[in-house]
């Protein structure tokens, strides 16, 4: 075991000027943490080679490796070549070598010895540490040499590596992590006629040494540590090629924030505007907004020269003459504008939390300027007593608070118009504004919390969920993330887990994640656990659903809101259709829900329907239901009724094709008879099964434009409802996912 310890070794790498380490530092480095390395020596060029320096190498065959600070995919480059165990073979390689890296910096030669193994899937492994910026040290775990990419760009994901938080890495959890990735089924024996290659302990202890090691020396010491491939050879794991950086900068550690203002933000007894026009400029419809959610109107200061009153509200001609400190003050003005302003709050102690309207701050090249001044007068108000206020934004459109009383979003309510009731038990906390304008309006829910991040100047992602985490009336946490502040996402993560706990949801969309992994290292562990899939591991390992898409993520949060008091007690699926395509399609769509056998009761109850219709004879009762479309409104709705209240159905999907004449699925109009909202349509029969029934069930309605009332007025009524059977019956896939996993 080498004598010198990792931070040594690092250290003597930044005295030669490299921000890599070579081979031979990389595999003293696995010697000093416990891990075996093959035979090898050190030569700096042919001439030094000698007779004797073979002999300490086993076998018959040796690998020449050249050691350079400027080669770090040997291979790719013919820096790896096998040779004779003979000193003329060795000596004829490595002059070779040398003519083809000539120009190039190159400190020698490695000689290894020649480790047999079986090549094969599930014959090399890959393990990594490194640091990321927004969740401290990760570890990667999967199939390793030339399959590591293939694997990643065709398996399902965490099917081909598996990522998890250095920091939290244990036995137990570093086994969990090993056994989901599929590879692992060819190393332990667990696929049908495979012999156990290595003992599951073995490829833990391994993993646990990269954690202990990440834990150790990042991000000061080193910021990334792979070994691809490490073979099995005779039962044991033997690292043929390893990887390193040294550490490049201090990483940034999250600023101090007085995060006990939140509930000053949130909960506010006084409200003051800067922007607001005479016409509607956004302060003015934030104003609007607030006095209409029911603010106290003598509470609400308008910072306005020349004017006594404006919407009922005093107005004051300078921040100077606010009449008190205020819990929120919003800055509706253009971003030039900001620094001299707050100097003025920071100054005077005007406000416990600052709303930053204005974009571009922080997000353009000109404005590197005033977001410098920005922190500036920041931390030097933080190292005082009053700690200073909480900024929101900057490039934020507000926050609604229902427990405050306000909405200081500007979105006009002509254009996204909030329903009183039902409240949701929500909390919208997302880095664009206009994302949840699109998305939390189409839900047709009022949000208990929407807060409009912009570009976390100050507080970030995971103050708001630490301090929203602990409402006893919030039961769902709606979050789109473009990218996370320096270690936020590892706060992010610990508030998930609480929430998980707890038995309440989270739905993550993770945004920008087309550059994952573009430029931060050569190494194979960046090109296939990239910002995106480290994010989105870690976070569903936290009890967090990420979606792939956004109209997934809108559809996620309505299931849970409509369906999230429902209890899930199994995977038992009774599904119901009036078109054979339909049920059909469910059965070939069946993931981990399956389909179950119905009772006699239910099946004598829908033999007697179809005898009714006369049906019996060309439809056999089974599951998927094909009632097909000649079944009206009254026996549509009994046969539903009889596959709800199935002792063998956990959970039910009712699927609808509107376009038959026999049921009334139409709004009412001149040209026919039909009306949805007619006590004996289809429609409102389910719309009365669903406070009827305490088990979760969706509806597919699968037409055009033609049948939007129809399912608007179902989800009115809290019917999730979706558009095709194929996309009801995979998020509500997930979704019972989600509850039988709590």
């Amino acid at each position: 075991m080498s004598g010198r310890s990792p931070a040594k070794i690092v250290e003597a790498a930044r005295s030669d000027g490299r921000d890599n380490l070579l081979e031979t530092e990389g595999l003293e480095l696995l010697r000093a943490i416990g891990i075996a390395v093959p035979e090898c020596v050190f030569v700096r060029d042919a001439a030094q080679l000698g007779e004797g320096d073979l002999r300490a190498l086993p076998g018959f065959e040796v690998v020449v490796k050249v050691v350079s600070p400027e080669v770090l995919h040997k291979s790719d480059e013919g820096g790896v070549v096998f040779a004779a165990k003979e000193v003329n073979s060795v000596k004829q390689t490595i002059q070779s070598m040398e003519e083809a890296f000539d120009g190039r910096d190159v400190r020698g030669y490695l000689l290894v010895e020649c480790v047999e193994y079986d090549p094969s899937l599930g014959g090399e492994l890959l393990m990594s540490a490194r640091w990321t910026d927004d969740f401290g040290p990760v570890v990667t775990y999967g199939a390793g040499g030339v399959y590591t990419e293939f694997l990643a760009e065709n398996f399902r994901a965490s099917r081909d590596v598996a990522i998890a938080s250095a920091e939290d890495l244990s036995p137990a959890s570093a086994e969990a992590l090993i056994r989901g990735v599929a590879v692992t089924k060819l190393l332990t024996g667990e696929l049908r006629g495979q012999d156990e290659r290595i003992a599951m302990h073995q490829i833990i202890e391994t993993l646990l040494k990269f954690g202990a090691l990440a834990r150790e020396t990042m991000p000061d010491v080193l910021s990334e540590f792979e070994v691809n491939p490490f073979v099995i050879s005779e039962g044991r794991l033997v690292p043929l090629d390893v990887l390193a950086r040294c550490a490049l900068a201090t990483a940034a550690k999250p600023a101090s924030r007085p995060v006990r203002k939140l509930k000053n933000l949130f909960e506010p007894k006084s409200i003051a505007f800067v922007g607001v026009s005479e016409r509607m400029n956004p302060g003015r419809v934030s104003l609007i907004n607030t006095l209409r959610a029911g603010f106290e109107r003598e509470r609400v200061y308008v910072v306005k020269p020349g004017s006594d009153t404006i919407e009922g509200c005093a107005c004051y001609p300078d921040l100077e003459s606010l009449p008190e400190k205020v819990d929120k003050l919003v800055l509706a003005v253009a971003a030039g504008q900001v620094p001299e302003m707050l100097a003025v709050i920071l100054e005077k102690q005007l406000a416990e939390n600052v709303v930053l309207i204005p974009g571009g701050i922080g997000e353009t090249e000109g404005s590197t300027a005033i977001v410098e001044k920005l922190h500036h007068a920041l931390a030097k108000a933080r190292d005082s007593d009053w700690r200073g206020p909480l900024l929101v934004g900057a490039n934020s459109m507000g926050v609604r608070s229902v427990p405050g009383r306000y909405d200081t979003t500007f979105l006009p309510e002509r254009k996204l118009p909030m329903p009183e009731a039902p409240l949701a038990p929500i909390a919208y906390i997302s880095q664009s504004g206009a994302f949840y304008g699109a998305k939390g309006g189409k839900v047709g829910l009022a949000p208990r919390y929407a807060i409009s991040v912009g570009n976390q100047t100050d507080l970030t992602i995971g103050d708001y969920l630490a301090y929203l985490k602990d409402d006893p009336k919030l039961e769902i946490f709606a979050i789109y993330v473009e990218g996370f502040q320096p270690l936020d996402g590892a706060r992010f993560l610990s508030a998930a887990r609480e929430i998980s706990k707890r038995g309440k949801t989270i739905v993550l969309y993770r945004a920008g994640r087309t550059a994952e992994g573009q430029s931060a290292s050569a190494s194979h562990t960046a090109s296939i656990a990239g910002d995106y899939a480290v994010t989105r591991q870690l976070a569903e390992s936290a009890g967090v659903i990420v979606c792939d898409t956004t109209d997934d993520f809108e559809d996620m949060v309505k299931l849970f809101a409509f369906l999230g008091s429902k209890t899930v007690n199994g995977s038992r699926l009774g599904a119901i259709s009036n078109a054979g395509f339909e049920c059909v399609s469910i059965s070939d769509h069946l993931t981990d829900l399956r389909l179950t056998e119905f009772t006699e009761p239910t099946k004598t109850g829908l033999r007697a329907l179809l005898k009714e219709a006369r049906l019996d004879e060309v439809i056999d009762v089974r599951n998927p239901v094909d009632i097909t479309p000649i079944m009206p409104d009254a026996p549509f709705e009994k046969a539903v009724r009889l596959v709800l209240e199935d002792d063998n159905v956990d959970v039910a999907l009712v699927a609808c094709v509107p376009l038959t004449g026999a049921l009334q699925t139409l709004a009412p109009g001149d040209s026919h008879a039909e009306d949805i909202y007619a006590e004996n349509s289809v429609a409102m029969r389910l719309v009365r099964l669903k406070d009827q029934v305490d088990k979760p069930w969706v509806v597919a309605v699968d037409g055009g434009p033609l049948y939007d009332p129809m399912a608007r007025l179902l989800e009115e009524h809290g019917i999730p409802t979706f558009r095709t059977a194929d996309r009801a019956l995979r998020l509500l896939t997930r979704f019972c996912g989600a509850k039988i996993g709590r």
